[in-house]
């Protein structure tokens, strides 16, 4: 989740080298704000991300039933949604870098956040792979949507996935944890550092400085 500064790539700033016409001199232009598709991504993952971990703990909860089956193929088809987002949204990346961070921003700071970035990719893979990987080695194979077939990432085995069950509620919990530190250093930086680390990633702040894509 991009607010602060995303980062499983190396820090970047994103800069398109401009011949100036008079004086050969290369200018670099520095975007101040993510492209609309970094946005698109970075908000549709956020969406998914709070709507799978609620039906998560909404439903080990449930009687054992046909609504608590269906709960469980809801979070598990938005597992999947969750893991071809951030695939997808990884790939942007590495094409289009998070701008850079205030100047002013501390050092410490700009290592935490990006430190705490990795860490979000990582999750945005780990939680759902675990939970795929889970489901696979309990005999419950997973029809995306109910018209695709998923291919089980193990087979079936119930020492498996009686080892794997934690792992994936670690990982969505740490997840979960990380998100609400994220939240949090955005709205300091703008209720008290009042720079534009979340405006820049809001929706109704449009595009960036040079032409977005």
């Amino acid at each position: 989740m991009d607010v602060a500064q995303g980062a499983v790539c190396p820090r970047s700033i994103d800069e398109t080298q401009a011949q100036n016409q008079e004086g050969g001199m290369k200018v670099a232009h520095i975007n101040s704000t993510y492209t609309r598709m970094s946005k698109v991504f970075h908000w549709l993952l956020a969406l998914m991300i709070v709507v799978s971990f609620s039906v998560g703990l909404y439903m080990v909860d449930q009687p054992f039933s046909p609504q608590r089956l269906k709960l469980y193929n809801w979070h598990k088809w938005a597992g999947v949604v969750i893991l071809v987002l951030s695939a997808l949204r990884l790939l942007w990346r590495f094409h289009r870098p998070a701008p850079a961070l205030p100047a002013t921003m501390p050092a410490w700071q700009k290592g935490a956040s990006d430190i705490t970035h990795i860490f979000l990719y990582v999750l945005f893979f780990a939680v759902p792979l675990t939970g795929w990987a889970y489901s696979s080695a309990a005999g419950f194979s997973i029809v995306w949507f109910g018209v695709l077939p998923l291919p089980d990432l193990v087979l079936k085995n119930r020492e498996l996935a009686e080892f794997l069950k934690p792992f994936h509620w670690i990982t969505a919990y740490t997840l979960a944890a990380l998100v609400v530190v994220h939240i949090a250093a955005a709205l300091k930086h703008h209720f008290i550092e009042r720079d534009d680390v979340l405006q820049r990633m809001l929706p109704a702040f449009s595009g960036p400085t040079t032409k977005p894509h």
